[in-house]
């Protein structure tokens, strides 16, 4: 390999790098919802799958039952991390064209 080679490998590296953290960044701005028990409780989480929110709605709280609503939420917050992670793996995947590296994702 000359060394023209590597040098237009490193500059495909550093596109992608730089590529990459604008992924990153764009993640955290987008927002995927979770829901469970026909919308009742919701959970929101961005594309780095942080939960930014939950929504439970009153009609399923009930205080003799704190287990439905408990796995409610676990149902909901599953989907959220779910579907954030499908995003970040999506747009992860257009930048290396498929391409996994360790740390990613």
């Amino acid at each position: 390999m000359s060394t023209g080679d590597l040098g237009g490998l490193f500059q495909q590296a550093q596109k992608m790098q730089k590529e990459l953290k604008a992924v990153q960044e764009d993640l955290k701005q987008r927002t995927v919802l979770g829901e469970s028990g026909s919308g009742l409780v919701k959970v929101y989480a961005n594309g780095q799958q942080e939960v930014l929110k939950v929504e439970i709605d009153p009609k399923v709280v009930d205080p003799e039952d704190t287990e439905m609503l408990e796995d409610l939420v676990l149902v909901a917050v599953g989907q959220a991390l779910e579907k954030a992670k499908e995003l970040s793996d999506q747009e992860t995947s257009r930048v290396t064209g498929g391409m996994s590296f360790p740390g990613m994702t």
